[in-house]
């Protein structure tokens, strides 16, 4: 979404897009399928969920996600980014309730279906705050009554507590929208999109969290 957004680092390049795997792999110094596993596993998928996959990019979270689920189960994966979608549906041309829909997260969604549980992961702090508020809303419009919302995202932090040695990477590689993102109370503004009950489990000396809300 850089090109729509300001400042913005959501939108990849066509490079960093065709090799997003790999990058993330050596940036968390090999940490992080097994991270992205554990919190996958954190959110106790059913095998007849119906799941949506916001900002799905290649499919590597989501091929954990349907390894849960059983043929009355499925996802959507919803991504703007056409080399994304080429990988996804690449992954999944084999799956019958695994799909993929071109579509922007805070844009009204083009169908009308409810899920039980919608997922994203670190897309959402980089957008500026009336942005990320649509994508809240887009959600709570299409999940079911008790359906749960996972953020995987950073946490709540002083970016002034942080050690030097994490701050300065910090500062480079993330976008000013970061900055505002960690600051800000998420369980408070969930709150006012009607979100009531939340579920938190940290990662990364409690930089990253999974936070569910129902």
């Amino acid at each position: 979404m850089g090109e729509l957004y300001k400042d913005s680092k959501v939108e990849l390049t066509r490079f960093t897009a065709a090799h997003y795997d790999s990058i993330m792999n050596l940036m968390s110094l090999g940490r992080y399928a097994h991270f992205i596993k554990e919190a996958v596993s954190l959110m106790h998928i059913r095998p007849e969920d119906k799941i949506l996959d916001l900002g799905c990019g290649t499919g590597r979270n989501a091929s954990l996600m349907t390894s849960y689920l059983s043929e009355k189960g499925g996802l959507l994966g919803m991504d703007i980014s056409d080399e994304m979608e080429k990988q996804f549906c690449s992954r999944f041309k084999e799956f019958t309730n695994i799909s993929f829909l071109k579509n922007r997260i805070d844009q009204p969604f083009e169908f009308t279906g409810t899920f039980d549980k919608a997922f994203i992961s670190f897309v959402i702090h980089g957008f500026p705050h009336e942005v990320r508020e649509k994508t809240i809303q887009n959600v709570a419009d299409h999940l079911r009554p008790g359906g749960k919302f996972f953020i995987l995202d950073y946490n709540e932090f002083s970016l002034r507590d942080m050690p030097l040695y994490m701050r300065v990477p910090f500062k480079i590689m993330e976008c000013p929208h970061a900055f505002d993102f960690i600051k800000r109370d998420w369980k408070g503004i969930l709150k006012d999109f009607g979100f009531n009950t939340f579920h938190e489990h940290l990662f990364f000396w409690n930089y990253a969290r999974l936070l569910e809300a129902s």
